[in-house]
């Protein structure tokens, strides 16, 4: 394995290459890292082999009966070892009377490819593994200045940052055309962190369980389904679990898109409906 210091020594080595298979990195993870639309995979985001590196931007948009999700970032992988990401998440609300919500909130990722290979080792059992941080910053809460709320901590909520750490396991069954996932994450963020961490209910870190399995109709069309698992920590959220059902089409190794029907749950105690909608994804790269 190389260490992060040698892929920095032998930068001058590495080229983009796009020397991966089409779809092999994944898309844009709404928390920006590589994977599924709802959890991070072991695969490491772009194209570059182990003798180079890929990168590449995202947008993306969830929209629900009351509220929208929009996420933009970049993601660097080098060496088909380490990722580097950063995405800005913006959420808002439409109906009263949260109609003028608006929480932002930064992010930033690293991963490091642990063991194993998801698409050439296809003789053995083990899966690629990678573990993963995200570390979540928010920004002031906007919209509720009317009552008195600026901070998520006014909510109950411990923390306005907090850090999310994982442990991905992936495997690629090529005569299959299938890829599995499975992700554990230890976090104590309340909606992805966008209501800050831990609360009045809990504030520890708990392992909370993601997956994802995804079927190749060819090598540029992919449809699936994910779960995400999520805390209870806030009185005021009755935080519900994330899935998807989604299809991913690959047109080039430079762009994809991702469209998905989403369901996440209940949001807040002033909306208190599940929030179903539908999630697309751009994404373009190398």
């Amino acid at each position: 394995m190389m260490s992060f210091a040698q892929s920095v020594h032998a930068q001058d080595s590495l080229t983009p290459d796009m020397g991966k298979l089409t779809a092999t990195g994944g898309v844009s993870q709404v928390e920006g890292s590589g994977g599924g639309g709802l959890t991070p995979w072991a695969l490491i985001t772009g194209y570059g082999s182990k003798d180079g590196y890929g990168a590449n931007a995202h947008y993306t948009q969830v929209s629900t009966q009351d509220y929208r999700l929009k996420t933009y970032g970049v993601a660097v992988g080098i060496a088909d070892e380490w990722e580097f990401s950063f995405a800005k998440q913006e959420f808002t609300g439409s109906l009263a009377p949260l109609n003028l919500l608006n929480l932002k909130q930064d992010i930033f990722g690293v991963k490091y490819r642990v063991a194993g290979d998801a698409v050439y080792d296809q003789t053995g059992w083990m899966p690629q593994l990678a573990v993963g941080v995200q570390y979540k910053r928010d920004a002031a809460i906007g919209g509720l200045g009317a009552l008195g709320v600026t901070n998520v901590k006014q909510l109950g909520a411990k923390d306005d940052k907090g850090t999310d750490i994982y442990v991905s396991a992936t495997k690629i069954y090529l005569a299959q055309s299938l890829l599995v996932n499975g992700t554990l994450r230890f976090t104590k963020a309340n909606q992805m962190g966008l209501l800050g961490f831990g609360g009045d209910l809990e504030n520890k870190y708990q392992p909370q369980l993601e997956g994802s399995i995804a079927y190749l109709i060819n090598r540029k069309l992919v449809v699936g389904a994910e779960y995400r698992m999520k805390p209870r920590n806030l009185g005021v959220d009755k935080e519900k679990d994330y899935s998807d059902i989604f299809v991913a089409y690959f047109p080039t190794k430079n762009f994809s898109v991702t469209a998905a029907y989403a369901q996440l749950g209940d949001i807040t105690v002033f909306n208190p409906k599940t929030q179903r909608g539908w999630y697309l994804s751009l994404q373009a790269g190398f």
